[in-house]
């Protein structure tokens, strides 16, 4: 009985696909001093072999049993390393990625337990498992599985999101904070704080802090526009409805396609370009707490760190101790 099942689609990233692995070694090699039995994985394809990975990598396999019984492993889809809709689009019209989808169909109906990061996100959506739960995924993707699974709650800011049997997590890195939370689930606090200490990971609770605005909105001209308007007005920057004066629209038309394009209303797009403008000023100037808050026009410090808390999941001196390194 195994308590990971790593599915390795070819030309999946490879980085995800090392991480998982090399998470999954260095549990088994600090379990014994944790004061727990280490958990037991294999690493899988639809063919078994060795599965050409991107960037000229590969990994050997063993086959996916077609139809195993009582298999209660967490199922583990490293990222496919696609960041263009086309492109992902057309992978997940492949065959290889529908026979997967059904395999993890069946799997899950059967009780268990299906985790994805990054692109792979997309495969549990093709696979139906997204209706109705609350999912994350690279957040310049959000908005195309939240047009394409209009009935799941993405929440791009989450960096792992768990609703039931479904676990997400972000952008191609999360993979780590993905595979921390299931084995922190499936052998306990103990191993995962081991791993964080062995490999010098710093828990994350969010990837908000790493969106770009307009990147999020795949190159809308409107949505970069508007980014660029906000930022420019700082420590002033306009309302909403001022907004939508200066383009010409009503602040309804203005909601309607600023959330098409980055699944966000517009004041959380505002939002967002004052966080990112205030981290950068910790992380790059000797400007105290407060001098950043008056730049990105917040009244006092305050304000600031309970924004940042909220979204980024972090206060500020977070960010100032990079600079302080």
């Amino acid at each position: 009985m195994h308590d990971i099942t790593v599915l390795v689609l070819e030309g999946a990233y490879a980085s995800s696909v090392a991480l998982t692995r090399d998470i999954l070694a260095t549990a088994a090699a600090v379990a014994a001093r944790a004061g727990v039995p280490p958990p037991r994985w294999r690493v899988c394809s639809l063919e078994g072999g060795v599965v050409p990975l991107q960037g000229g990598f590969s990994i050997e396999t063993s086959r996916l049993p077609p139809r195993a019984r009582d298999d209660r492993s967490a199922w583990v889809l490293p990222g496919l390393g696609m960041d263009a809709p086309r492109a992902l689009e057309e992978r997940l019209a492949q065959d290889d990625v529908r026979r997967i989808a059904d395999a993890l169909w069946r799997h899950a109906g059967a009780g268990g337990t299906v985790a994805a990061s990054c692109s792979s996100v997309f495969v549990l959506q093709a696979a139906g498992l997204l209706d109705g739960r609350r999912a994350t995924t690279t957040w310049w993707l959000a908005p195309l599985l939240q047009e394409l699974e209009p009935r799941c709650t993405v929440d791009a800011d989450r960096m792992v999101c768990a609703d039931g049997s479904v676990t997400t997590a972000g952008a191609a890195f999360a993979q780590t904070d993905l595979m921390l939370h299931l084995l922190r689930q499936r052998c306990g606090a103990a191993l995962a704080d081991a791993i964080c200490r062995a490999l010098l990971i710093d828990g994350r609770q969010a990837q908000a802090p790493f969106i770009v605005p307009e990147l999020l909105a795949s190159g809308d001209g409107l949505v970069a526009r508007l980014a660029a308007r906000v930022e420019k007005a700082l420590p002033h920057p306009p309302s909403v409805a001022e907004l939508a004066g200066e383009f010409c629209m009503s602040e309804r038309s203005l909601s309607r396609h600023v959330r098409r394009a980055t699944g966000k209303s517009t004041l959380a797009l505002v939002q967002g370009v004052r966080l990112r403008r205030a981290r950068a000023l910790l992380e790059g100037s000797r400007m105290s707490v407060e001098q950043v808050a008056e730049a990105v026009g917040y009244q006092d410090a305050t304000a600031l760190r309970r924004l940042m808390k909220k979204i980024a999941g972090a206060n500020p001196s977070r960010y100032r101790n990079v600079v302080a390194a």
